[in-house]
Order: C-alpha cells, then structure tokens, then sequence
C-alpha cells in the first residue's frame, strides 16, 4: 500500500485547524471524535457554536478542543512501539 504524493510545496507553512470533541471520561484512553479540519480557528469556533448545544455535546461543553497542525509536516516522528 502506497501514498501518491501531491506537489503540495506551495502549502508549506499553511495551518488547519482540527476540532476534537472528547469527553471528560474519555480523555484517559484518547478516545475522541474528530469533528472536521478548518482552514482557520474562527471557522473551528464557529463549529463549536453550531454543536454546542446538541445531544451529547451539551453535557460536556468543555469537551472541544482545537488543535492547529502545519500541512506537509510531519506531527509525529518518533515511531512507536506496539504493547
């Protein structure tokens, strides 16, 4: 299985934006729900306003979190060991 690479140089330096929603009680096992990746906090925020107040994610208003990655860079480099 391969990945076909997208002359994507011109969008080095290019932030989105991705809202997690997780729960007080799931923190401990990294168990969210992406919500959706946005070209700018403010859209992020705006996603927040629209959910805010729906089943499930009105119990738990502190459980979005916004988390900003670079494109074409990698966020994790270190490898990882299976346990």
């Amino acid at each position: 299985m391969g990945f076909a690479a997208s002359g994507g140089s011109d969008r080095m330096g290019m932030k989105v934006y991705l809202l997690w929603f997780i729960p007080q009680e799931h923190r401990e096992n990294d168990d969210g729900l992406l919500i959706g990746v946005y070209e700018s906090e403010g859209a992020a925020k705006a996603a927040i306003e629209r959910l805010c107040a729906r089943p499930g994610f009105v119990d738990y208003p502190e459980g979005f979190e916004i988390h900003s990655r670079e494109l074409n860079l990698d966020s994790w480099t270190e490898g990882f060991i299976r346990e």
